[in-house]
């Protein structure tokens, strides 16, 4: 649910910034209460859905020219809310399909793709998408869509990228009825080769992400 204080009552439903800023509140209110844990049945599908809706907001920001704030220097939002807590519960809710992996550029050649974590890449998304919002609540509307706009281009955007197609494939093998293999002695701290992802990585069979999705009947694969 949105903050009833977060827009100024001067400002129309229809306003790019008011649109913006429900899109953000609603992905950080929605992710939040998914790492409480309540429903792990369906975290998986919900955070699918929710960082999809994310990256249509991100895809507007992207599409529209460059945003330049009315001061020259960034104004200080004060301390940082602490994410720790948060990657904490996602990577309890997501193991053992926590790490997946990611190329970050894929106009750079010859690059091997690197293990990451769905826990970490949330809790940094939602570290940027929190800093532009409290721009925004404190009435900087220039200097949070500039934020928005330009750490969805260097971070909070690539990463929320490579954590849709993580969950969609997880998704996926469940769908397609294939095995997952993943994670079994994979770690994040590790500097691993393309093979090495594969080989290191244990099995999570579909029936048990099936369970986890509430699909009433998955066949394992032999």
């Amino acid at each position: 649910m949105s903050d009833p204080t977060l827009h100024s009552v001067t400002q129309s439903p229809d306003d790019f910034a008011v649109q913006i800023a429900d899109s953000i509140e609603s992905f950080i209110v929605a992710t939040t209460e998914v790492a409480r844990g309540d429903e792990p049945d369906s975290a998986v599908p919900f955070l699918l859905l929710e960082v999809s809706q994310l990256l249509l907001a991100g895809g507007r920001l992207g599409a529209h020219e460059d945003i330049v704030p009315d001061e020259r220097y960034e104004t200080d939002t004060g301390p940082e809310p602490d994410v720790d807590e948060l990657r904490e519960r996602f990577a309890a809710l997501l193991d053992p399909v926590d790490v997946y992996s990611e190329v970050f550029d894929p106009y750079e050649p010859r690059k091997a793709p690197v293990p990451a974590r769905i826990s970490d890449s949330l809790a940094t998304i939602i570290a940027d998408l929190r800093h532009g919002l409290a721009h925004y609540r404190a009435g900087r509307v220039s200097e949070a869509l500039w934020w928005w706009q330009f750490s969805y281009f260097s971070n909070w955007g690539p990463t929320a990228s490579a954590t849709l197609r993580a969950l969609q494939s997880l998704v996926a093998h469940v769908r397609l009825d294939q095995p997952l293999a993943a994670l079994d002695g994979l770690d994040t701290d590790e500097d691993l080769t393309e093979d090495d992802l594969a080989e290191e990585a244990g099995r999570v069979m579909v029936r048990e992400l099936g369970a986890s999705l509430g699909l009433r009947e998955v066949r394992e694969a032999r």
